[in-house]
């Protein structure tokens, strides 16, 4: 198994790390600080720097199978180092900060909105969620200044982690309608913001909400019966 030194730190932009295969499916380290495509938010980018000076660019992360492996796949013809070779790994790190400045602006988002979420996405211009609303209750220009107004309160953003049990004893935890939290492997970690969210996610975010910076809600828009999509920006 991949060691994910990203759960432990989502602010480690490099580690040193060993190549352990390199197959068509991509390239597999001991360990890594690069972020695998899950939960709506995308999978790193980066590069490896390999011993002899040759830089090989990672245009995504994705996980394995099997469960527990981590894949770095490189851009197309790029010369790839060898099993057993020693490597630095470093992330794009501008993207990844936006990633998890919208990622945790989404969970203040599931916070203000009062419906089970049924889907959502971040890039690292926008972010999105939807809910299962049957009727417009959302305004944009209400929803920004409310937004605005947690993160300018600068809350921690801390997480933590509990046993399959009390995950399954506390099904309330859990927004989102469409992607269940993993179980089976004995704990789950939860992500809080301290009586304003706690869910489980395995997301990467930053440390406290003024990190965020001032967002904007772009659009709302209706997305079948029930749902309707909240979308936002940066504003600078």
């Amino acid at each position: 198994m991949t060691d994910e030194l990203f759960r432990r730190d989502a602010y480690l932009q490099s580690c040193n790390a060993v190549v352990v295969a390199v197959s068509d499916d991509g390239i597999e380290l001991d360990k890594t600080v690069f972020y695998p495509l899950g939960g709506g938010q995308p999978g790193d980018r980066g590069w490896l720097r390999c011993t002899d000076g040759t830089l090989v660019e990672i245009v995504d992360t994705r996980k394995g199978p099997p469960e527990g492996r981590i894949l770095h796949i490189p851009a197309e013809g790029s010369d790839l180092p060898s099993t057993g070779e020693p490597v630095r790994a470093e992330i794009d790190w501008k993207r990844r900060h936006r990633h998890m400045r919208f990622h945790t602006s989404l969970h203040l988002l599931c916070a203000l909105v009062d419906a089970p979420v049924t889907g959502g996405s971040i890039g690292p211009d926008k972010a999105r969620l939807d809910f299962d609303l049957p009727e417009q209750t959302l305004e944009k220009t209400a929803l920004t200044a409310r937004l605005n107004a947690l993160i300018e309160a600068n809350h921690p953003v801390t997480a933590r982690w509990i046993s399959d049990a009390e995950m399954q004893s506390q099904p309330e935890l859990v927004r989102t309608m469409s992607v269940k939290p993993p179980s089976g492997h004995g704990q789950v970690r939860l992500t809080e913001i301290p009586g304003i969210d706690l869910q489980p996610c395995g997301g990467t975010h930053v440390r406290e909400t003024g990190e965020i910076g001032r967002v904007a809600v772009r659009k709302i828009e209706k997305k079948g019966r029930q749902n309707r999509r909240v979308i936002l920006i940066f504003e600078a």
